[in-house]
This record gives C-alpha cells, sequence and structure tokens, in this order.
C-alpha cells in the first residue's frame, strides 16, 4: 500500500533482497505488427467476448517472453465459450508455422455443425493468404482487433498475464525442454483444475461438461424423450454416458 512515504530506490532494493523478494516485472509485448502485408479482416468480434456454445468465437495471439537466454513465441488458441486453451505452437522463431501448425491442430476440434470466427489482432501472420485460405476452406469467419487496440483482444492478453504471473515468473527452469514440459502440465491444469468465478467456480472442462449435459438432458430427454449417448472429456481420458429418458407427468 502506498503511504507517502519517500524512501530511495537502492534502500528498497537491499530491504527486498534481505527479505528475499522479487518483484515481478510484465515483460514488453511482442509485436507482430508490419504494416498490410496482406487483407485486413473487419473487427467483427467488436469486444463481444460471449459465447453460447463451444466452438462459436475463439481467440488467438502470439506472446514473447526471454528464458535461459533465449527468445521463445508461444501462440494459443482459446474458446470464448468456457476460456479453455484448445491448443498451442511454441517456438524460438515467430516464423508463420508457429501459427499454422496450431491452426491446423485447432482444427481437430470442429465438426460439421460447428459456426466459427476466430479472432485475433491485425499481425502479419493473420493478414497472410495461407491463413485465410486455411480460414474460409473450414468455413470460419475471420475477424481482427482495431490497429493498436489490446483491448480488442481482451481475453487472450489477459490470460497470457495469468500464465506468466502463476507459471513463468514463478518457476525455475532446467533448460528449454524441460520448460516446454512443464508448460504442457500448466496447460493441463488451467483447463481441467483452475476454477473461474464467471464458470460457476469450475474449470473450464467441467464447465462444458456440465453446460452439456444441461443442455441434452433439456433438449432430447425431457423434451423428446430419446435415450442418447453423451461425450465428457477429462484431463487423462474420454468417456461415454447413457442417458435414459423419462417422463414428467403433468
Amino acid at each position: 500500500m502506498n503511504r507517502g512515504y519517500k524512501v530511495n530506490h537502492k534502500k528498497v532494493y537491499r530491504i527486498m533482497r534481505e527479505l528475499g523478494l522479487k518483484c515481478l516485472v510484465r515483460m514488453k509485448k511482442y509485436r507482430s505488427y508490419k504494416g498490410k502485408v496482406g487483407k485486413i479482416a473487419p473487427n467483427i468480434l467488436n469486444r463481444n467476448f460471449q459465447a453460447e456454445k463451444p466452438n462459436e468465437k475463439w481467440v488467438t495471439d502470439i506472446t514473447e517472453f526471454k528464458l535461459l537466454g533465449e527468445k521463445l513465441y508461444l501462440s494459443p488458441m482459446l474458446d470464448l465459450f468456457n476460456g479453455e486453451i484448445i491448443t498451442y505452437t511454441i517456438a524460438s522463431r515467430p516464423a508463420y508455422s508457429l501459427v499454422s501448425t496450431m491452426l491446423d491442430q485447432s482444427f481437430e476440434r470442429l465438426t460439421d455443425k460447428d459456426t466459427l470466427l476466430i479472432h485475433s489482432d491485425q499481425g502479419w501472420h493473420y493478414q497472410m493468404k495461407q491463413y485465410r485460405h486455411s480460414l474460409t476452406k473450414h468455413g470460419v469467419t475471420q475477424s481482427m482487433s482495431r490497429k493498436g487496440n489490446c483491448y480488442d483482444n481482451a481475453v487472450i492478453e489477459n490470460f497470457f498475464g495469468i500464465m506468466k504471473s502463476e507459471f513463468l515468473y514463478r518457476k525455475e527452469f532446467k533448460n528449454i525442454e524441460h520448460f516446454k514440459q512443464e508448460l504442457a502440465k500448466y496447460i493441463a491444469y488451467y483447463n481441467h483444475k483452475r476454477i473461474k468465478g464467471k464458470l460457476k467456480g469450475m474449470s473450464p472442462v467441467q464447465y462444458e461438461a456440465t453446460e452439456k449435459l444441461a443442455f441434452f438432458i433439456n433438449k432430447f430427454i425431457i423434451e423428446k424423450n430419446k435415450a442418447l449417448f453423451v461425450q465428457f472429456r477429462t484431463e487423462n481420458a474420454l468417456f461415454f454416458v447413457y442417458l435414459l429418458p423419462f417422463f414428467i407427468q403433468k
């Protein structure tokens, strides 16, 4: 708390060092904007970060950080329905393959019934003809933030801040490979165990499973009196539940 006392920064540093305290410093944001190198899409998302179902709205971006003297670039895809990290790629260079590989992995989640919008900033990766062609091929609508406006993609920016504060800045890594292994564990924790108030105190995967079950019970069992299989994901397995119809006396 700021009590209004003026203290020399060297004294603050000495006291923090004696107490074993370290200050977490947010790194400078990676800027992938290089002007108009391709096509700029309109801001269709327009800060409407609510999604009614999975695979309706995804957001993506690239963040840069320095680790063990090396620069690393992380490119995740996040579902706005539950905040789940669908997939991610990490590399030592921000080449187009960083994004294209992540995109191909993300599309494995889609079904023929999904109508998807993907939002990003105006980084050069997302302006590329190959990127736009891949979206068109899968029937995906493209949306982009306005130039220099990070709040248009606030959800993915928030994830980067959480990941760095909870994971990157608080752990020590033996080497880059060790970091990648620990990052995979953190993403699994983030998706399956880390609860959020906006998700009714559940993790992203738990929330999706609960909402899916409620939808099917209401739509198919109560309204249509049909039995059905419902698919669920857990951290380590994929399983099915057989739901029997029941009758409501009026």
